[in-house]
């Protein structure tokens, strides 16, 4: 109960609501998935309630507080990634959901890069550094979160059996592993209209066009990652200029307390 007391006198109602809101429906979910069979599910619903707690973990350990905005947006971003891109399908089933979702991660991102910067800037009263070389840190932050996302996804993908970096079917492909004469040659295949995948056991499959095995993704990831990190990059470079323009991204960086 003390806990919780100190939970509630450090935040406001709403952001408390839509914790207790979340996480509850998470727990049903996790619960859902435990009476399916769905061991990996119900892990994945385990890492979701965890990742719930590293806000009020930041601010105890690093001493500093972040807004509730970015609080709010942390934990929706959280539920949607985890419980309703990964569990729920959303990521195939609704349309430029992961792109919108790896747009607000670059955002994001970049907001707690320039956060880092500033609180680290400020620290010291002889280190000043220009608001340009701050957005240019944060932006670069931003892509090298992005970056480590994806290293994260390939080795989910390769040593644990799942499917992060969703596949795209392709008409054409460019290639010089088909030129026989190894002379670097590139080979173009075009207008392929279906795949046979023929596995050591003889079975068969036939897919339409070609299969390209995330790479597509990946790189679609990181473009968007590169929108969301500039648009920061370029209000907090007016913010930290004028400290009067774009005053809305004082609720994405992280101040000490």
């Amino acid at each position: 109960m003390k806990k919780i007391k100190n939970v509630i006198k450090k935040s406001d109602k709403k952001k408390l609501t839509i914790y207790l809101v979340l996480r509850a429906l998470v727990i049903f979910c996790m619960i859902r998935e435990l009476f399916l069979g769905n061991i990996m599910n119900a892990l994945l619903c385990v890492l979701s309630l965890i990742l719930f707690l590293i806000p009020m973990f930041v601010e105890k350990t690093f001493k500093v507080d972040l807004p509730n905005t970015l609080e709010i947006i942390i934990m929706l971003f959280i539920f949607s990634a985890e419980i309703l891109g990964e569990i729920n399908s959303f990521y195939l089933k609704i349309e430029n959901f992961d792109t919108i979702l790896h747009t607000l991660n670059g955002f994001l991102c970049a907001g707690v890069g320039l956060s880092l910067v500033d609180l680290l800037n400020n620290k010291v009263e002889s280190f000043n550094l220009s608001p340009v070389f701050i957005v240019i840190v944060a932006f670069c932050f931003s892509m090298t979160v992005g970056v480590f996302w994806e290293f994260f996804e390939y080795g989910m993908d390769k040593y644990m059996g799942v499917d992060m970096q969703k596949d795209t079917y392709v008409s054409k492909i460019k290639t010089v592993e088909l030129d026989e004469n190894k002379s670097n040659d590139v080979i173009t295949i075009d207008n392929i209209t279906e795949t046979i995948i023929v596995d050591k056991e003889l079975n068969v499959t036939q897919i339409s066009g070609y299969l390209d095995i995330g790479l597509h993704d990946t790189m679609d990831d990181l473009k968007v990652n590169f929108v969301g990190a500039a648009i920061f990059s370029a209000f907090g470079y007016v913010y930290l200029k004028t400290k009067e323009k774009f005053k809305f991204i004082k609720n994405f960086v992280i101040v000490k307390k």
